[in-house]
């Protein structure tokens, strides 16, 4: 009896041990990293020995190590300074103007079904209307400043964020709208604390895609007519043939768009901690 006793206070004692999910989570965070930066450094490698031995063509895929040096050399004489932060001008307010617009129109189509209705095929037109047309007419209009990759940018953004806003405001379970209401709440209180926080997914969802298409817009209005830029750099370093600096201009980018989505990230963790405290 002694022994059963005992045998059952240690399988308890076992099953009610606390563990530790945050510190297992960190962990397979962390392999994941190792296995990206491993990733990462074998595509460099096999790019800067295929160079080296001749299999890529330096010519039209310059090298690893001469990107590299190029970028070192942009920062270091602070030439490319004026240009990133041209680029970086352009995309925040794309990014801005077009996530405050699709959000708005987002949630007022979602919820006013006359409104949707009404404007559906209109949107489905310029929506299927290529960007790349509009880049000479914002040119014409706007001239080749801010405003002209600010405009393009925002056509990219604005459809993005408004049809995931869109869905997350009708994918609302109608059975907590009603609860809400029989609860008393008003109008704005089912806005703000029913239908922005159960469609915040999708709305973060819309702000990763969007970012780079703010850049996209950004860029493409630059290369097309710009006196500073990323975008004006690489059709610059196009027109000279200078493959190494086209190559350094888009890796700048991407690691531009890595620090941008970084800083989203964290804020949507923040906003969202809630659905990750429910699932313990």
């Amino acid at each position: 009896m002694t022994t059963l006793v005992a045998s059952t206070e240690a399988i308890t004692t076992k099953v009610t041990e606390p563990v530790n999910p945050s510190g297992a989570i960190r962990s397979r965070k962390l392999r994941m990293i190792g296995y990206q930066v491993a990733l990462g450094v074998l595509f460099i490698g096999l790019w800067q020995v295929g160079a080296m031995t001749g299999v890529l063509d330096p010519f039209f895929f310059s090298e690893p190590s001469a990107v590299f040096a190029r970028i070192v050399e942009w920062f270091t004489t602070g030439s490319i300074y004026p240009h990133l932060l041209a680029t970086t001008q352009a995309t925040l307010l794309a990014f801005g103007i077009g996530v405050i617009g699709g959000l708005v129109f987002g949630v007022l189509f979602g919820r006013i079904d006359f409104l949707a209705q009404l404007f559906d095929p209109f949107i489905k037109m310029f929506n299927a209307l290529p960007r790349l047309v509009l880049a000479p007419i914002f040119l014409l209009w706007f001239g080749i400043g801010i405003w002209s990759k600010v405009a393009l940018g925002f056509t990219l953004v604005f459809f993005v964020v408004f049809f995931n806003t869109l869905e997350g405001i009708r994918s609302v379970p109608r059975v907590l709208t009603n609860n809400s209401r029989m609860l008393g709440g008003s109008q704005s209180q089912l806005l703000t604390s029913v239908y922005l926080p159960s469609a915040l997914s999708w709305i973060f969802s819309s702000l990763h895609t969007s970012i780079g298409f703010a850049i996209i817009g950004a860029v493409i209005g630059e290369y097309l007519g710009a006196f500073r830029g990323i975008g004006y750099v690489i059709a610059q370093a196009q027109g000279t043939f200078d493959t190494t600096s086209v190559f350094a201009g888009m890796v700048t980018l991407m690691i531009f768009v890595l620090i941008i989505e970084f800083f989203i990230t964290r804020i949507e963790k923040h906003l969202l901690r809630w659905r990750s405290a429910g699932t313990h």
